[in-house]
C-alpha cells in the first residue's frame, strides 16, 4: 500500500502527513492452532485456512480448520472443566480470573488494537479508543459479579447453566467475545467460543491472555472454523447454551435447530437502523452523529444508522452538510492514524456492497460518493450516500453492512415514526431534536432495542444490548447479560 500523504479534497493545500501505527512491538505466528484444554493443539484432520489483510489482501497467518470431532473436543474439555473446577469455585475466586484478564488485556491494549486494526480492515483510532477498552471494560465488570448474583436477582437462587457455545462475527472480533465470555464466566458456565473465520487473531490472542491469566484448563476453548464449525457447536448435545451474533438467516437456522432441545439461547442478528433529524436538533452535531453512525465504522456495526429520516424542511442542508463532511473523510490504510474508513472486511462483502450500489441506482436512487482517492490494492468502498430512496426500495429495507446511507425526508413526528417503524429490523435507532418530548415520545414508539437521543453508537457495559423483531432474541450486557447464563430457580 501506498504511503504516500493522503490530501483531503477540501483544503488550503497542505496535507496530512503519514501516522502509521507501528507493527513491531508484537508478534503473530505463522500459523494457529486450536485453544482447547488450556493449550494450542493441531486440528484432527490436519486442514488450516489463511486470513487475510484487507488493506493490502496479503496473508497473515494460517488458521486451524476445526472439524466436529474438534468441536466435540473442545466441549468435552469444557465440561470436565465445568464439573471439576470451575463451577464448584467461589464467586469471588473466578471474579479474580476474569479481572486478571480484563488487567492483561489493558496491558497489551497497543498490541490488540493494532492486530484488530490488521485483520479486520477497521481505522486503528477506532480499534484503539473503542473496540479494546470496551473489551476490557465487559471483563472488568462482570469480573464484579461474579460474587453478587444472588443480589442481581433477589428472591431467586441462580445457578449456572454449564457449557457456553458461542459464535461470533467479524465486525467486533474480540469486543464480540468479550461481551460473551465475561457474563458467560460470571455466572460459573465453561465457554466453547468460534470467532468469525475472516478475522480469528485476536480471539486466538485472547486465548493466550486466559493461558497467561491462568484459568483451569477448558474453561475457555476458541475453535476457529467457518460456518460448518459454528453448526458443530450449536448442535452439540453437550452444549447449554447458544449464544449468535450475526445474520439474520442464520439466526433462523439457528431456532430451528435448537428447537426443543431445551437449550437456553441469545440472538444478535442484523439491523437497519434509521437516524431521525428534526428540523429543530443541532444540524452541525446531527451530521457529526451521522458520519460516526455509519463512515466512521464502515457500516460494519449491525446497529449501524444505515437509513437517515430528515425533516423536509432542514432536508436540503443536512444533505449539503453532510456532502461537505464526507470529502473531509480520509479512505486508507487503517493502520495509518488519519485514516477515518477502513477496508471492507473481505472480497465477499465488498462484493455484496457492490451489488448493493448497483441495486439502489437501478431503484430510481440518486447516488454520491466522496470523490476521495483509494489504494491500488485492497477491498475498498467510497463513502456513499442515496437520496430520493423510496420505502420500498431494497437499499432502504435490507442490511448492507458497508458505508453505505439511505436518505429519505418526512413532514411531520407520526410520518418520521412510521417510516421509523416500517422495517423487519428494530436493534437500534436516533433521534436528533432539542425538543426533550419529542425525545420521549419517539424513544417510547421506536420499536427498537436500543435508541440513541442526540448522539449514536455509544455502548457501556452496564447497559443491554439487542433487538426487537427480526434483529434477535434476548439481550447481552448489563444485568440482562448475566440472566442470559443462569438457571433462576425460586
Amino acid at each position: 500500500m501506498s504511503t504516500e500523504p493522503t490530501k483531503l479534497a477540501f483544503d488550503d493545500g497542505w496535507q496530512y502527513a503519514p501516522a502509521p501505527e507501528s507493527t513491531d512491538h508484537f508478534s503473530i505466528d505463522e500459523q494457529y492452532g486450536l485453544f482447547i484444554n488450556g493449550e494450542f493443539v493441531a486440528p484432527e484432520e490436519g486442514r488450516y485456512f489463511e486470513t487475510i489483510n484487507p488493506a493490502t489482501e496479503d496473508t497473515i497467518s494460517s488458521v486451524a480448520l476445526a472439524s466436529k470431532a474438534d468441536v466435540d473436543r473442545a466441549v468435552k474439555a469444557a465440561r470436565k472443566a465445568y464439573n471439576g473446577k470451575w463451577s464448584k469455585m467461589s464467586g469471588a475466586d473466578r471474579g479474580k480470573y476474569i479481572f486478571r484478564i480484563a488487567r492483561i488485556l489493558q496491558e497489551r491494549a497497543r498490541e490488540f488494537a493494532t492486530v484488530e486494526s490488521l485483520d479486520g480492515g477497521k481505522p486503528i483510532r477506532e480499534s484503539r479508543d473503542i473496540d479494546i477498552p470496551l473489551a476490557a471494560a465487559h471483563f472488568f465488570y462482570y469480573a464484579g459479579w461474579a460474587d453478587k448474583l444472588e443480589y442481581a436477582f433477589p428472591g431467586r437462587t441462580p445457578a449456572s447453566l454449564g457449557v457456553a457455545g458461542q459464535v461470533i462475527p467479524w465486525n467486533f472480533p474480540l469486543l464480540m467475545a468479550a461481551w460473551k465470555i465475561a457474563p458467560a464466566l460470571a455466572c460459573g458456565n465453561t465457554v466453547v467460543l468460534k470467532p468469525a473465520e475472516t478475522t480469528p487473531l485476536t480471539a486466538l490472542k485472547l486465548a493466550e491472555v486466559i493461558r497467561d491469566a491462568g484459568l483451569p484448563p477448558g474453561v475457555v476453548n476458541i475453535v476457529t472454523g467457518a460456518g460448518e464449525t459454528g453448526a458443530a457447536i450449536v448442535n452439540h448435545p453437550d452444549v447449554n447454551k447458544v449464544a449468535f451474533t450475526g445474520s439474520t438467516e442464520v439466526g433462523r437456522l439457528i431456532q430451528r435447530s435448537i428447537a426443543g432441545t431445551g437449550k437456553k439461547y441469545t440472538l444478535e442478528l442484523g439491523g437497519k437502523a434509521a437516524n431521525v433529524i428534526f428540523a429543530d436538533a443541532a444540524i452541525d452535531q446531527a451530521v457529526e452523529g451521522i458520519v460516526n453512525g455509519i463512515f466512521f465504522n464502515q457500516g460494519h456495526v449491525c446497529c449501524a444508522g444505515s437509513r437517515l429520516l430528515v425533516q423536509e424542511s432542514v432536508a436540503d442542508e443536512v444533505i449539503s452538510k453532510l456532502k461537505e463532511r464526507m470529502e473531509t473523510l480520509i479512505v486508507g490504510d487503517p493502520l495509518d492514524k488519519n485514516t477515518d474508513i477502513g477496508a471492507i472486511n473481505s472480497a465477499s462483502q465488498l462484493e455484496t456492497i457492490q451489488s448493493y450500489l448497483k441495486v439502489g441506482q437501478d431503484e430510481g436512487a440518486v447516488m454520491y460518493q466522496s470523490s476521495c482517492n483509494v489504494p491500488d490494492r485492497g477491498y475498498w468502498c467510497r463513502p456513499t450516500i442515496f437520496t430520493g430512496a423510496s420505502q420500498s426500495n431494497r437499499i432502504v429495507q435490507e442490511e448492507i453492512f458497508g458505508p453505505v446511507l439511505a436518505i429519505q425526508t418526512f413532514r411531520t413526528l407520526e410520518e418520521g415514526l412510521t417510516k421509523a417503524n416500517n422495517t423487519p429490523y428494530g436493534l437500534s435507532g436516533g433521534v436528533w431534536t432539542d425538543k426533550g418530548a419529542k425525545i420521549f415520545k419517539m424513544t417510547q414508539k421506536i420499536r427498537a432495542g436500543v435508541v440513541w437521543a442526540n448522539t449514536f453508537n455509544k455502548f457501556d457495559p452496564t447497559s443491554p444490548f439487542g433487538g426487537y423483531k427480526e434483529s434477535g432474541v434476548g439481550r447481552e450486557g448489563g444485568l440482562h447479560g448475566l440472566d442470559a447464563y443462569l438457571k433462576l430457580e425460586v
